[in-house]
C-alpha cells in the first residue's frame, strides 16, 4: 500500500521505539525513509503530505523488519561512512567503527612524512576503510589492500571504485598468518586492524555482532594475539629498512601488543586513544632507536 512520506516516517519511528530510544528511533527512521525513497530529509519534510511509491514503502518496511530482528543498520542500508568516505558494506566485512579512526589517523599522519610515492599496505583490510582513508589523505601514496577473504576483497574493490582511487589502490589476496609472498614487494608502512577478539570474548559478543558480522574477521586466537605475532614476525620481510607498522588493538591489549613488537625488533613510537579515550592503536618503526 502507498503512504504519505510523513506517515511512512511516523510509522517507521513508532515501530523502532520497541528497540530504540526516542532520539535514535527518529534518526534511524529518517535514514531509512531517505535511503529507500531516494529523497533528502529536506525534500521529505517539504512533501510530507505527498505519497511515496508502493515500491519505496515496501522497501522501507522490509528494511524495518530486518532491523527489528537485530540486523545492524549498516548492513540494512548496504553502506556506511568512515573518515568522510562513503563505503559499501555487506555481511562479508566488518562494519567500520569510529574506534578505527585512531589507527587511520596514526597511519595518515605518518604517511604524510614518508618519502615521495610511498607504498602502504593495509593488511586484513576488510572493506578497505583504513587503506582508502590513507589514500584519500596521502595524495601520492600507492596503497595495497590485502585480505584472505575473496568476498571482502570484492567489497574493497567496489569501495576503491566508489571513491575514485583505482589509480593508486590495488587489491590482493594474502594470508596474514603466513609469511608474505615475494610478489608483494616491500612497503614504507604496513597498517592493520587484524582480528583480535579472544576465545572467551567470542562467547560474549552482542547478538548484532555474533549473528551478523563475519567471525573470520573477529577471532584472533585463544588470547586474541595470533595475528600480531604473525605479522610482527613474518611481515618484517615486507617492510623497507626503517619501515613502519601501525596496529589497531582491542581494549586492554596495548601492553602485550607493544611487547610483541619490541620482541620482534620494533621501536614503539606512539600509542593513541580512540574517541572514547580507550587506548586503541600503536605506531612502531622496524629497528632500534640507535639504528
Amino acid at each position: 500500500m502507498v503512504k504519505q512520506y510523513g506517515e511512512l516516517y511516523l510509522d517507521t519511528r513508532r515501530a523502532l521505539l520497541a528497540v530504540e530510544d526516542v532520539q535514535s528511533a527518529g534518526q534511524i527512521a529518517r535514514q531509512l525513509v531517505c535511503h529507500f525513497t531516494g529523497k533528502t530529509q529536506e525534500a521529505i519534510l517539504a512533501r510530507r503530505e505527498l505519497y511515496a511509491s508502493e515500491e519505496a514503502v515496501e522497501a522501507v518496511e522490509a528494511a524495518l523488519a530486518r532491523l527489528l530482528k537485530g540486523e545492524p543498520l549498516a548492513y540494512v542500508l548496504g553502506r556506511w561512512e568512515f573518515y568522510g568516505l562513503p563505503l559499501r558494506v555487506t555481511p562479508d566485512v566488518l562494519i567500520p567503527r569510529d574506534d578505527t579512526c585512531a589507527v587511520a589517523e596514526l597511519a595518515i599522519r605518518q604517511g604524510l612524512f614518508l618519502q615521495q610515492d610511498p607504498r602502504i599496505l593495509d593488511l586484513c583490510c576488510g572493506c578497505g576503510c583504513i587503506g582508502l582513508a590513507v589514500a584519500s589523505r596521502v595524495k601520492d601514496a600507492r596503497v595495497t589492500l590485502a585480505d584472505l577473504s575473496k568476498a571482502a576483497l570484492t567489497v574493497a574493490k567496489e569501495n576503491t571504485s566508489l571513491n575514485k582511487l583505482g589509480g593508486r589502490v590495488r587489491c590482493v589476496q594474502v594470508n596474514a598468518l603466513e609469511p608474505p609472498a615475494p610478489f608483494l614487494g616491500q612497503f614504507d608502512m604496513i597498517v592493520s586492524n587484524p582480528p583480535y577478539v579472544t576465545a572467551e570474548e567470542m562467547m560474549q559478543l552482542p547478538d548484532s555482532v555474533k549473528n551478523f558480522e563475519p567471525h573470520m574477521a573477529l577471532y584472533g586466537g585463544e588470547d586474541g594475539l595470533d595475528f600480531y605475532r604473525a605479522i610482527a614476525r613474518g611481515y618484517r620481510a615486507a617492510l623497507k629498512p626503517g619501515g613502519y607498522l601501525c596496529f589497531e588493538f582491542g581494549m586492554g591489549q596495548g601492553d602485550r601488543v607493544c611487547q610483541i613488537l619490541e620482541e620482534n625488533g620494533y621501536t614503539v613510537l606512539e600509542r593513541s586513544r580512540d574517541f572514547n579515550e580507550r587506548e586503541r592503536a600503536v605506531l612502531a618503526r622496524y629497528g632500534r632507536k640507535d639504528d
